[in-house]
């Protein structure tokens, strides 16, 4: 496992602190999740491209109804 070092505003190291509480995790958990988010959204996207040139547009709209299924969750109350 690697450590990284992540020099932020405080403000922003506050807001992500109180996140990381409200989901009853960690800081560190926290932006592992968000980095595998970004991966994930990365990959899709090179996927997607890749599909779109070799010329499979079902397959490629197929990863565009996994993605607004994934995306579309429901609010958080307020």
């Amino acid at each position: 496992m690697s450590v990284v070092t992540l020099r932020i505003p405080d403000e922003k190291h506050a807001r992500l602190k109180q996140l990381a509480s409200s989901r009853s995790t960690s800081v560190n958990r926290l932006l592992d999740d968000l980095a595998t988010i970004a991966l994930t959204q990365h990959d899709l996207a090179v996927q997607f491209e890749l599909m779109a040139k070799e010329g499979y547009p079902a397959l490629g709209l197929k990863l565009l109804d996994e993605l607004d299924a994934h995306f579309a969750k429901p609010a958080a109350k307020q």
